[in-house]
């Protein structure tokens, strides 16, 4: 397999020796293609994430799968959240787990990343080396490797710091069937864990709050724990990561796919208290909400405990839920049973609720 890039330098390895003379900021000569960004590719992104395919220096990585059997599967997402560094996580991390997540949501194992950064002249390269470390910490945690990138450079005020954009590539075995078109009647709903964190952990680091409330960003690559659950329970027939929108956009994504009516019980859903806390004060829902570290299971009926056992071993499903349940009943909507006995609608997002959140 082989990811074309148009651009001539790229992630260079170690070539040829490259003196270290890297400066405190960002300049707008790092994205000239010359020597000052190969300083920067060698001493930060190589210093940090290096490997055998980025060393090889060329414009693409040749991958050898042996045996390829199944598909494909490729994700790409952008990532420009603000702040850069919140409580939790930053962008770094970020753009590897929600990448990573994305491809993890059709079944596949995710095994390898490109990366593309714009950075803004006069962007510290202390900062940028906090986050190259944490794509080197998340790369490690979920086991993939970024083997081709590209790095640009703009003047100062025609970006934010730094924005970074990513691909991601692996295989779903050809007996995997899993997507949002795969919801059944008789299937139940879960969730992996409390929902709104990230949310809220964006909206703390902004000031908005106007206090600090502790939430940590769920942010976290969950391939691993996936991956436990189709070994234990192959029958799996949805995975869906909420984030931008949230469980009730992620749920009516669903509900339109598959045509079917999906039930909740707003008592069962899993949400922190100080999330909803945060929620009530500012008139948000949390069923909107974005989340980076979280899964939506729709499987038959008959296997929801051993889902249940299965994800609460893994350090991000503890607080996994049953929440609700698929009918065939008026399909391509969601229907929430309240806490007070009343059924309540619910839509699709409508607007943006908090911009530039991953």
């Amino acid at each position: 397999m082989t990811h074309e890039k148009s651009d001539h330098i790229q992630m260079q390895g170690p070539l040829c020796p490259i003196p270290h003379h890297l400066t405190d900021t960002v300049g707008i000569s790092h994205g000239s293609g010359g020597q000052m960004t190969h300083d920067l590719i060698q001493n930060v992104f190589q210093a940090q994430i290096g490997n055998q395919y980025l060393a090889e220096g060329n414009d693409a990585a040749r991958i050898l799968i042996d045996q390829l059997e199944g598909q494909l599967a490729i994700s790409t997402d952008a990532h420009v959240v603000s702040p850069i560094f919140y409580p939790g996580g930053d962008i770094g991390r970020l753009s590897v787990c929600g990448t990573v997540n994305d491809v993890a949501m059709l079944g596949a194992k995710p095994s390898f990343l490109t990366a593309a950064f714009i950075l803004e002249e006069g962007f510290p390269i202390k900062s940028l080396k906090k986050i190259i470390s944490s794509i080197a910490f998340s790369c490690k945690e979920a086991n993939v490797q970024i083997v081709a990138g590209d790095t640009k450079v703009v003047e100062k005020g025609s970006a934010d710091g730094v924005f970074i954009t990513t691909a991601g590539f692996g295989i779903i075995p050809s007996n995997r069937q899993i997507g949002g078109q795969f919801a059944q009647a008789g299937d139940a709903v879960l969730v992996s864990g409390s929902l709104g964190d990230h949310g809220i952990a964006v909206l703390q680091a902004r000031g908005d709050l106007g206090f600090d409330s502790g939430i940590q960003s769920d942010v976290a690559p969950l391939n691993h724990m996936i991956a436990e659950l189709l070994d234990a329970i192959p029958e799996v027939h949805v995975l869906r990561d909420p984030t931008r929108g949230g469980l009730a956009t992620s749920l009516n994504e669903i509900a339109c796919q598959s045509q079917v009516t999906i039930k909740l019980d707003e008592e069962t859903i899993p949400v922190k208290p100080e999330v909803r806390t945060a929620c009530e004060m500012f008139g948000f829902d949390p069923l909107y909400l974005a989340n980076e570290g979280k899964v939506i299971i729709i499987l038959p009926e008959e296997y929801v405990t051993k889902a249940l056992m299965t994800l609460r071993k893994s350090p991000y499903g503890q607080m996994a839920m049953r929440i609700g349940s698929i009918t065939q009943e008026n399909p391509g909507g969601v229907l929430l049973n309240t806490a007070y006995g009343t059924t309540r609608i619910l839509d699709t997002l409508s607007g943006e609720l908090l911009p530039r959140i991953c």
